[in-house]
C-alpha cells in the first residue's frame, strides 16, 4: 500500500549486515516495522486529503517522506477522484445574495465518466468552475486528484490546475493560431521544450482525428473539428480529470454523436476521470457511466444512469427522461388503449440488463392459454446497459391470466398492472 515503505524496508535490510544466526532479531525487526506500518496508516488516515507535508521516521531513524497524497477510497474500496463535502457557492448582487451552488455532496470515481444535468440556471457551471477553482466555493472542500484544491493558492493551485483539462461550449480557441498551436500553448506555459511539444501535438492530433490540419487556422474548421481542438489542448498536460461545460450544446446531433464517441474512446484509452455538464438526457444515456441531478443549485438525485433511467425519483429527473422515452405521449395512448381494451389485464413490463434479450413473451404464450398483444414499447441504451419496457394486453380467462403474471415475475422483469378489465 505504502511502496516508500516497502522501499524504506528493502533499503534498510540490504544495508544491515546480520548473522546468519540471528533470525529471531529479523523476525523482531519485522514486527517493528508492521507496527509502526499500522502508526503511519492511522496518522495518515486522520489528516486525509491534506498534504502530508513534514518526513515521518520509521525505525533506527530513518525517514519516509510521502512525495504525493495517498489516495481516497468510498467504502466499496473504490478511489475518489473528486470528492465534494458541503460546497456551497454564493455570488453577491444588488437585489441580494444568489445561491448557485447549495450545499453539494458528491464522490465521483477514478476513471469514471460522470454526468451533471439541469436546466438553465441549476448551477451547473457554477459547480463544474468550481472543480478547477475558475470560483472559489463560499464554504465546503473540495479534493481533486487526493489534494484539497478549495484550500491551495499561487503555484500549487496552478501546478494543481495542470492535472484537470477544460473543455467548453463555445470552444474557447486563439483565431491567430493554427490547431497545431492552439494545442501546444499549454505546453508553452508549462516551460516545455520545442522539440517535446511538437512530439506532444502530433500524438494528440492522431488522438483526437485531426490529421492533415495542423496548420489550419479555427476559422476554416467546422463546429465539431473545434471542439476536436479544444479536446487536443485540454489533454496536453496529461490531466487526470477532464471538465466538459455544455462541450455538445453548439453541435449538431450527429457531430455531437462524435464527439461523445471521441470522449468515450478517450476515457477507455487514458483511464480519464471525465465530468460532463450538459442539458441533454441523450448525452447522459450515450456516455455517462452515474448522473447528478440539479435543481436550483441543489443536487437533488444521484446514481447509475441505467437506475435512474429505470426508477427516477424526483419530478425533475423523471422530465428528463422524458426526453428520451416520451412518456407524456406514452400516457395519453396508454389511456386510449385501456379504452380500446376494456377486457383482460393491460400491463406494463419493464427490463433491465441482460432480462431486455430474453423471450419472455415467446415463453409467456407457449406456456399460458391467454392472447398476447403488444400495444406499445421502447428501448433505451445507456453506457451501463439496456432499459426497455413494454406495454401488453393479455386477454382470456382470469385465473390463466394470474397464472401468466406469476410467471412473468419469475422471468425477473417488473410488472405493472395498468388497467383490470
Amino acid at each position: 500500500m505504502f511502496d516508500g515503505f516497502a522501499s524504506s524496508y528493502e533499503a534498510k535490510s540490504a544495508s544491515t549486515s546480520e548473522a546468519p544466526s540471528t533470525s529471531h532479531s529479523k523476525r523482531a525487526a519485522c514486527a517493528f516495522y508492521e507496527i509502526q506500518l499500522q502508526r503511519l496508516e492511522q496518522s495518515v488516515v486522520s489528516s486525509l486529503p491534506m498534504r502530508q507535508k513534514a518526513p515521518l521516521r520509521l525505525g533506527f531513524g530513518r525517514p519516509l517522506v510521502l512525495n504525493e497524497p495517498l489516495a481516497l477510497f468510498n467504502q466499496k474500496g473504490v478511489n475518489i477522484m473528486i470528492l465534494l463535502e458541503n460546497v456551497k457557492k454564493i455570488y453577491k448582487a444588488k437585489s441580494g445574495d444568489v445561491t448557485a451552488v447549495d450545499n453539494a455532496n458528491l464522490q465521483i470515481e477514478k476513471g469514471e465518466i460522470f454526468g451533471v444535468i439541469g436546466y438553465s440556471g441549476a448551477g451547473k457551471s457554477s459547480l463544474i468552475r468550481l472543480f478547477n477553482q475558475l470560483e472559489k466555493p463560499t464554504s465546503g472542500q473540495i479534493t481533486i486528484a487526493n489534494r484539497v484544491i478549495s484550500a491551495i493558492t499561487g503555484n500549487e493551485l496552478r501546478k494543481a490546475r495542470q492535472e484537470i483539462g477544460m473543455i467548453f461550449q463555445h470552444f474557447n480557441l486563439l483565431w491567430s493560431r493554427t490547431v497545431r498551436e492552439n494545442i501546444a500553448f499549454p505546453l508553452e506555459i508549462a516551460g516545455v521544450d520545442k522539440a517535446e511539444r511538437r512530439k506532444r501535438v502530433d500524438e494528440l492530433i492522431h488522438l483526437v482525428g485531426l490529421e492533415g490540419r495542423g496548420d489550419a487556422y479555427p476559422s476554416q474548421l467546422s463546429g465539431g473539428q473545434k471542439q476536436r481542438v479544444g479536446i487536443a489542448r485540454a489533454l496536453a498536460n496529461n490531466p487526470q480529470v477532464l471538465l466538459c461545460d455544455e462541450a455538445t450544446s453548439a453541435l449538431d446531433p450527429e457531430t455531437t454523436d462524435q464527439i461523445l464517441d471521441l470522449l468515450l474512446d478517450i476515457n477507455k484509452r487514458l483511464g480519464l476521470t471525465i465530468v460532463l455538464i450538459t442539458h441533454e438526457m441523450h448525452v447522459i444515456r450515450k456516455i455517462c457511466n452515474r448522473v447528478a441531478v440539479m435543481e436550483k443549485g441543489k443536487i437533488v438525485e444521484t446514481g447509475p444512469v441505467l437506475d435512474v433511467f429505470r426508477n427516477p425519483q424526483q419530478d425533475i429527473t423523471k422530465r428528463f427522461v422524458q426526453q428520451l422515452t416520451d412518456s407524456e405521449d406514452t400516457n395519453e395512448t396508454i389511456e386510449s388503449l385501456i379504452e380500446k381494451y376494456p377486457d383482460g389485464k393491460v400491463i406494463r413490463l419493464q427490463f433491465i440488463g441482460e432480462a431486455v434479450e430474453r423471450p419472455v413473451l415467446q415463453r409467456l404464450m407457449q406456456r399460458s392459454d391467454i392472447e398476447v398483444s403488444i400495444l406499445q414499447g421502447n428501448i433505451a441504451q445507456t453506457n451501463n446497459g439496456s432499459y426497455g419496457s413494454l406495454v401488453v394486453h393479455l386477454n382470456g380467462e382470469e385465473t390463466a391470466i394470474q397464472q401468466a403474471i406469476e410467471g412473468i415475475h419469475q422471468e425477473q422483469v417488473e410488472l405493472e398492472v395498468i388497467a383490470n378489465g
